[in-house]
């Protein structure tokens, strides 16, 4: 599939889409309909649903074994790093390349059943299914996947990381956060979790994982905020 396809964001503060790779390939935006619904959790029903590529579609091994399905909503998201290379290229089979390195070295290098998160934003901006059956489980709004990414938290929480190592000063691509927002607001939306329950792997576990994404977890929360409210 071409690389320049339009994918759905939100442009926050203008109520714009753009996107996701607006800033490699200068993507023109367009002007979005505001939904009026409103959810069971007190936000309009806006959050946009981002579009992910399923393990089938960048071609991801099958786990060893049985992925967990946890019945209901997760308590919170955990944001993450993969510390693989911070590569300029940002392209959709870059972020295919990069999900399969990270299932390899989850399931051979750590002797994991599958990919540890449930889904990884790559460099560029495009999402893909980590943990075979977390797109499913979050198109419901009624279960998660146990992924193995937050020691002690796996099973209340979901797991999103991003390409790139971010624990040195490194800075994400504006595609890459657009996307990251994208995300979190829509799981939130789908499972009623609170912005304010968006936190960062050091929150939980003794590590420098997600890096700058930590430091920046006050405006990701705010932004998630404003694009379920918008």
């Amino acid at each position: 599939m071409d690389d320049h396809r339009i994918r759905r964001r939100v442009l926050f503060g203008t109520g714009a889409l753009i996107a996701a790779g607006a800033t490699a390939y200068g993507a023109t935006a367009a002007q979005a309909e505001p939904d009026d619904s409103v959810n069971s959790d007190g936000y309009s029903s806006s959050a946009v649903e981002p579009d992910i590529d399923a393990t089938t579609v960048w071609g991801a091994r099958p786990p060893n074994g049985t992925n967990p399905v946890i019945q209901g909503s997760p308590a919170k998201l955990i944001v993450h790093h993969t510390v693989s290379a911070n590569t300029d290229d940002f392209s959709r089979a870059q972020a295919h390349a990069h999900a399969k390195w990270v299932q390899d070295l989850h399931m051979d290098g750590n002797g994991w059943r599958d990919s540890g998160y449930n889904f990884v934003v790559s460099r560029g901006g495009w999402i893909t299914e980590g943990t075979t059956g977390s797109l499913a489980a979050l198109s419901s709004g009624q279960r998660f996947i146990q992924g193995i990414h937050t020691s002690g938290q796996n099973t209340t929480a979901l797991g999103i990381s991003n390409e790139g190592a971010y624990h040195d000063g490194a800075e994400p691509p504006a595609a890459q956060w657009e996307s990251l927002v994208t995300l979190c607001a829509y799981a939130c939306e789908q499972y009623g979790i609170p912005s304010s329950e968006i936190y960062g792997h050091m929150d939980f576990n003794s590590t420098q994982c997600p890096g700058i994404f930590h430091d920046r977890l006050p405006q990701l929360r705010d932004e998630v905020d404003a694009a379920r409210s918008w």
